[in-house]
């Protein structure tokens, strides 16, 4: 047990709380008199460096982690069987200003290092999104973690927020970081905008990633768009994209969908992609395909890479199989 440990059980609300923060000089502010004006005066505030830390309302999804990495040993975490409801964001601040912005589950272990942590209760969910939506100009210093932080808010404005990052005016890595979160925590408001982009962005890259998105979205149409896309789509880029994104998804119809694309696509790339991706489906149901596909195909293309994937993927009954084939 680390030597100074703090439970805020007393200073904040339950069910924003984080369940334990270790190493850390905590102080708890009230910020119902507005974040923005709480948070600029503890930016300015000594010592630092110190972390500024709220908790607000957030998306039921797997995103949320924690590090339990230490010393170059992984440590007992906590297992999500349900999703938090609440996400902890926290912002590193040094000389007076923000270098760093996290996102954790309220469930995590948060070791402080021993610095200043101001824990901030009160907080307006819509005045956390405009916080980090006024950080984006800093990027250079922070990267793009708000749009993270902003995806995990329940709140309907974070939909806002992460759309104006997707006009066409914004940087492409803004725009793909954008879309990105979208597609794994926006739930079907998400969907609807991944359809909209693959229809119609005039970013080539920008549509690939919104079709890789659509391989973390829950919604049951997101697999029929990949399907579809991966079968009619006059890109060849984008029925390869389509094809990868489907290898994340499990169930008879991917594994038939990425069959067919292997017979009748007309592209050698897409056939080999898909020829791969079958290696890559969940707990091996790609196999029997590429082991059947060796022995019956005509295309001695899509024969040298099933037998080059059979190999790589150290499968027992693609070792089987080859051991059948010498004999």
């Amino acid at each position: 047990m680390k030597p100074a440990i703090w439970l805020l059980a007393a200073a904040m609300p339950l069910a924003a709380q984080p369940k334990l923060l270790v190493n850390a000089q905590v102080q708890t502010h009230s910020a119902a008199a507005g974040l923005e004006s709480q948070f600029k005066a503890l930016l300015t505030a000594q010592p630092q460096p110190a972390w500024i830390a709220y908790s607000v309302p957030s998306v039921r999804t797997n995103n949320l982690g924690c590090d339990y990495v230490r010393d170059g040993f992984t440590q007992p975490g906590v297992v999500h069987l349900e999703s938090p409801d609440h996400a902890v964001i926290l912002f590193r601040i040094e000389g007076n200003v923000v270098n760093r912005i996290r996102t954790l589950s309220p469930d995590c272990e948060i070791d402080a290092g021993g610095v200043p942590v101001h824990w901030l209760t009160d907080v307006q969910p819509t005045q956390s999104i405009a916080l980090l939506v006024s950080l984006m100009p800093e990027r250079d210093r922070i990267g793009e973690s708000p749009v993270s932080a902003i995806a995990q808010h329940s709140d309907p404005a974070a939909d806002q927020a992460l759309e104006r990052f997707l006009t066409p005016d914004q940087p492409e890595s803004l725009r793909l970081r954008a879309v990105s979160a979208i597609g794994s925590a926006r739930g079907r408001h998400g969907f609807d905008v991944l359809k909209k982009l693959i229809a119609s962005d005039p970013d080539e890259r920008v549509r690939e990633r919104a079709i890789s998105g659509l391989s973390s979205s829950k919604e049951p149409d997101a697999l029929d768009l990949l399907i579809s896309i991966a079968k009619t789509d006059q890109n060849s880029r984008m029925r390869q994209q389509a094809v990868s994104a489907l290898a994340r998804k499990p169930g008879p119809v991917v594994v038939s969908t990425i069959s067919k694309v292997i017979e009748s696509d007309p592209d050698l790339q897409v056939k080999r992609h898909a020829v791969t991706s079958l290696n890559q489906l969940p707990d091996g149901a790609g196999i029997p395909v590429l082991i059947q596909m060796v022995k019956t195909t005509q295309n001695a293309e899509v024969r040298k890479q099933a037998m080059n994937t059979l190999q790589n993927s150290r499968d027992p009954r693609a070792i089987a199989f080859f051991e059948e084939v010498l004999k």
